[in-house]
């Protein structure tokens, strides 16, 4: 697969380095399932440790790289954490996008898929 040159660069494509860290987080079977989660609605960090099956520190771990990069917010309530999307309708149109551009090059697995295995769920980060 050739990687044609983008000649209309949006403007700060210059910083990939953030551009680094959004696909970084989408890279991680675990970050997709919480971002999955989340699109259900708002959910305070312990029900996504029970959700998930997880420590509550990788969790925690997984929630801030969502965070440093956008995909995610945090409210606190008291002694609690609550998450939710920070833009549902784009990461929808991300993750379809995604989708296509697999179905395009012939990978049959949907994305949708890798959290649908428990396997793939790891505790790495």
């Amino acid at each position: 697969m050739t990687i044609y040159p983008i000649h209309d660069e949006p403007a700060g494509f210059e910083d990939r380095g953030a551009y680094a860290a959004l696909f970084h987080a989408l890279a991680e079977p675990t970050r997709l399932a919480l971002l999955e989660h989340l699109a259900t609605g708002e959910h305070r960090v312990r029900d996504l440790v029970d959700h998930m099956h997880l420590a509550q520190s990788t969790v925690s771990k997984h929630l801030a790289c969502l965070r440093d990069c956008g995909l995610v917010m945090m409210r606190a309530e008291g002694r609690s954490s609550w998450f939710c999307l920070a833009d549902r309708p784009r990461l929808t149109d991300l993750m379809q996008s995604a989708d296509a551009l697999l179905g395009a090059s012939g990978v049959s697995l949907s994305l949708r898929d890798h959290h649908d295995h428990d396997d793939l769920i790891t505790e790495e980060g």
